[in-house]
């Protein structure tokens, strides 16, 4: 082999080894991923729509455990675990109905670089700290989200814990139970990807002649796997490759519902228009051989948008005079901040202290609370129901 070409390999390696360094150092001392971030009283209020005196009240008449000890004077503050207790205590659990339809989402554009796995992360996580139940699936073989969660794609995760096993040309799965992995959120779990999903494209593309039933056969495949494992969830997000490929359609066909994350760049913006265009295209082409596709709502959110950049600005207004109400009000606000918790395979939401200034933390997560918050109000538009009043705004009317 041509040695300017074997160095590929020899570049992939270190790149891998460096990977499972910083994995370590993030993740110490036994490599796996810990959620130390807690809640102040005030805060745990907030989530739950109540009082800070129906927590103390709760906590004093024995229904809540006692309040966390204090530590110089000062409460350490409440883990999520304990905050999804006191939702089942009092009554402030977002959960859906039983009859209520789980929202599948899947998170996609063709468009590199437009922060998809990103948003997937952060959106897991702010359901998450809401107090749904979520399920996150890695279809993309580049498995950026696997890597957000705390799992080292190459040296943790063998191709039989991904989809492949069973949207293989050859299963050995029938269900999607066998990939469910707990992670360090007590209420999200993860179905993880590695590069060896990628398989699943070269063998369904040498399927041959045969290739248009099999295609539809693991369509239809994919889609009742992830409805019969939503029965356990509220909520289940997917991270589809960035390209159109056999597992793009599948995901878009499982889904009931489609982000699209786009950057406030020309690029961008005609990049999206052709998904857009594309994704009409073959909507049309699936419902045509009887596959069904049926979205509860169809959103675009604009990420990593600058304010102080004019160019921004423009494309935005552009944006919104093209896609009119399907693009959400409030972007996703570029910042150090996420970038910093990227760096240490974080989201905002894991953060224990701010990286930057507080200032500057306090504002991200604002932004990404209104922004993922959006969403939220969508996903219960479909269940027929609406955000909880919250006691003190009941209390304060009038």
């Amino acid at each position: 082999m041509n040695a300017v070409v074997d160095q590929i390999g020899d570049l992939a390696e270190a790149g891998e080894k460096m990977v499972e360094r910083l994995r370590r150092k993030a993740f110490l001392p036994d490599s796996r991923k810990e959620l130390n971030v807690r809640f102040g009283i005030a805060e745990a209020a907030q989530l739950l729509g109540c009082s800070t005196n129906r927590i103390r009240m709760a906590e004093d008449d024995g229904r809540l455990p006692p309040a966390p000890p204090t530590e110089n004077g000062r409460r350490p503050g409440y883990t999520i675990d304990e905050l999804l207790n006191m939702r089942q205590v009092l009554g402030a659990t977002p959960e859906r109905a039983p009859l209520d339809v789980p929202a599948i989402i899947a998170v996609q554009n063709f468009k590199g670089g437009v922060g998809k796995s990103t948003v997937t992360t952060h959106l897991a996580h702010y359901f998450a700290v809401q107090g749904y139940r979520v399920l996150v699936v890695d279809c993309d073989s580049q498995a950026t989200t696997t890597t957000l969660f705390g799992f080292n794609p190459h040296f943790n995760i063998q191709r039989e814990e991904t989809l492949y096993p069973y949207l293989s040309i050859d299963p050995t799965q029938v269900d999607l139970l066998y990939a469910v992995k707990r992670t360090a959120w007590p209420n999200v779990d993860l179905i993880p990807s590695n590069l060896e999903l990628f398989d699943v494209e070269y063998e369904l593309a040498a399927a041959g002649s045969d290739g248009g039933s099999v295609l539809a056969a693991r369509f239809r495949k994919l889609k009742q796997g992830l409805m019969d494992l939503a029965r356990g969830y509220d909520i289940v997000l997917l991270d589809p490759p960035p390209a159109l490929g056999t597992i793009s359609l599948a995901v878009m066909q499982a889904a009931n519902a489609l982000l699209v994350p786009l950057a406030a760049t020309t690029p961008d913006f005609c990049s999206t228009v052709q998904f857009l265009s594309m994704m009409d295209q073959v909507i049309g082409q699936l419902q045509g051989a009887g596959i069904a596709v049926d979205y509860s709502f169809v959103r675009l959110i604009c990420s990593k948008f600058d304010s102080n950049d004019p160019s921004h600005a423009m494309v935005r207004a552009i944006m919104e005079q093209s896609f009119g109400p399907a693009l959400l009000p409030v972007p996703i606000l570029d910042s150090a901040e996420i970038s910093h918790a990227a760096l240490r395979m974080m989201t905002v939401y894991e953060l224990e202290k701010p990286i930057g200034t507080p200032r500057t933390h306090k504002r991200c997560r604002a932004n990404l609370d209104q922004a993922m918050g959006q969403i939220e109000a969508l996903v219960r538009q479909g269940w027929g129901r609406v955000a909880p009043a919250r006691e003190e705004d009941i209390v304060n009317v009038g």
